[in-house]
């Protein structure tokens, strides 16, 4: 049989190891075959390649998938046409209308508790007992000097009195004598004529009775002065008298105060000493309060409180029942960023009703009329510019829209305009869609 051409001689070496090898004695080349394969393979990467970028740019034309959310779990509301009332509400307490903190007038030690809180009391129910020496000791000294001045007082009136009639005897015996004085110049001014008296005796009589003359004004207006003088004196004493009284009072008064009267009728609502404490002047000892007299004290936002004013109308949820009432006054201060608006309350109270009682206080702004509103939603604030996301008519889908707010309530706020009356929006917050323009609602 004729072999072909292409048989190769083949040559066994054999190694010194004892291992054979095969060889070849002559490789015929194939260049055509591993041309084949390379075109083959550039085929294959440009293909691959240019799928690639079919696929990126098919993807870069698609839009982006539509979050879901759950129906059930967001607050959607109908956009309305008519009137709105605006409120603010704010949480708040009722505290009573009269309130008598009861102070201490003077230095001393609580020595007993006679009523605790939550007791009734009357003007005259004495509350507790405080001690003094001190001020006892005070008293019985004020008392006794106003006693010594008062007879300092009888003594002045006496003494002066006395030297009232000493001045008028004094007065009545010089003027005695001037009459006699004048007498005897008359007698001797007729025996002067007749020349039956001497020159000297006469002349003397005159003399005499000038001087007695002289005397006599003087003790007349020693007497007017002495009689003029008994008044001031006596006042001026009088006053030293009044004054050691008024000052013996006191201290009886405070030794009185010891015992701690309520003042007031109503209900102890603090004791906020113990036995045995020691107090001082102006440290509160008790507090009396009226609990048939109550208002609400309401917290309201330092952003919603400034359309409130005097006699708006209000009311008060003690969530056993909501009594009607009326803005009293308004703190002019903000505490904490909130503000303290006074309500009175216009009818009687729920039962249940106490001092410190937790309440909802709403007030009454304004009423709007035929304006279009929504509930309020869980974000925004009055007079701005939000995104809310509108239900898309005959769609389970909602889209975002821009909404501008107006005037705002507790529950609902006023659209400006980016809404119409019947269009259905959604309140809840939407915080976690912020990247998406368009949500679908399962």
């Amino acid at each position: 049989m004729r072999q072909s051409s292409e048989v190769k001689a083949e040559t066994t070496i054999v190694r010194p190891s004892g291992f054979t090898q095969t060889t070849s004695a002559m490789d015929v080349p194939r260049p055509h075959v591993a041309k084949q394969k390379r075109r083959k393979r550039i085929i294959i990467i440009a293909g691959s390649i240019l799928a690639l970028i079919v696929v990126t740019f098919l993807l870069s034309r698609l839009k982006p998938a539509v979050p879901s959310i759950d129906r059930s779990t967001v607050w959607i509301d109908t956009v309305k046409r008519g009137p709105m009332v605006r409120q603010v509400r704010g949480l708040g307490t009722l505290v009573p209308v009269d309130i008598r903190w009861i102070a201490a007038n003077t230095e001393g030690r609580v020595e007993k508790i006679v009523i605790w809180p939550g007791t009734e009391v009357q003007p005259d129910s004495v509350i507790l007992e405080l001690t003094s020496p001190e001020l006892e000791q005070a008293a019985g000294d004020a008392e006794s000097k106003a006693k010594a001045v008062e007879a300092e007082l009888t003594t002045l009136r006496a003494t002066l009195q006395r030297e009232l009639l000493d001045q008028e005897s004094t007065t009545a015996r010089v003027h005695s004598e001037y009459e006699q004085a004048k007498m005897e110049r008359q007698t001797n001014d007729q025996l002067a004529k007749n020349g039956l008296v001497s020159e000297l005796v006469y002349k003397t009589s005159k003399v005499k009775e000038a001087e007695l003359a002289n005397r006599d004004e003087i003790e007349n207006k020693r007497l007017e002065f002495s009689r003029s003088s008994i008044e001031p004196q006596i006042a001026s004493k009088q006053a030293a008298v009044d004054q050691a009284k008024e000052f013996a009072k006191l201290k009886l008064d405070q030794v009185q105060q010891l015992h701690v009267k309520a003042g007031m009728t109503g209900v102890l609502q603090v004791l906020p000493v113990q036995i045995g404490q020691r107090v001082k002047p102006g440290d509160n000892l008790a507090r009396v309060a009226d609990p048939t007299r109550l208002k609400a004290q309401v917290k309201i936002a330092e952003t919603q409180a400034k359309d409130i004013q005097n006699n708006q109308v209000a009311s008060i949820d003690t969530r056993n029942g909501v009594v009607a009432g009326h803005v009293i006054r308004v703190d002019p201060a903000v505490d904490q960023g909130t503000v303290t608006v006074d309500v009175a309350i216009d009818g009687d109270l729920p039962k249940g009703a106490r001092p410190d009682l937790s309440v909802d206080g709403t007030i009454e702004l304004e009423r709007l009329d035929n304006v279009i509103y929504v509930g309020r939603p869980a974000f925004g604030q009055e007079n701005n510019t939000v995104g809310i996301f509108k239900l898309v008519a005959g769609t389970s889908e909602a889209v975002r829209t821009p909404v501008k707010l107006g005037r705002s309530s507790v529950n609902t706020i006023e659209i400006i305009n980016g809404l119409e009356p019947g269009d259905q929006v959604i309140l809840s917050d939407t915080s976690s869609m912020d990247a998406h323009e368009r949500i679908r609602l399962n």
